[in-house]
């Protein structure tokens, strides 16, 4: 049974960060004037955000620190909470932090691997 809580702490990190591509993706379209700025905007934004995670957030990212890491999640959660908020998807924007700080809580006090 812990094994099955441990996976499932697991993916749904997992799932809640290609949630917040999604996201960026989505405010990205919606926030941009003009197709090619959404263009931009809805690729150029989730491909910034993959990259910073990759080398700060990540399980094994070169250069994260126990504070650098802190920080770049912290950053790339709440701004998808906010870009929600901003999409006028609030009560869905905080849902979705509540749930990404519980995840990462329980993660934490479990001594998970993510």
């Amino acid at each position: 049974m812990q094994e099955i809580w441990r996976w499932g702490n697991l993916g749904l990190a997992f799932a809640v960060e290609l949630a917040v591509l999604g996201i960026f993706a989505w405010w990205g379209w919606h926030t941009g004037a003009g197709t090619p700025v959404k263009l931009l905007l809805a690729i150029g934004l989730p491909v910034l955000a993959a990259v910073g995670w990759g080398l700060f957030a990540a399980p094994k990212a070169n250069y994260g620190s126990p504070v650098v890491t802190t920080i770049v999640k912290v950053a790339f959660f709440g701004l998808a909470g906010l870009a929600l908020w901003s999409l006028d998807h609030w009560l869905l924007g905080a849902a979705f932090v509540l749930v990404v700080a519980a995840n990462l809580l329980v993660i934490r006090l479990g001594h998970i691997t993510a």
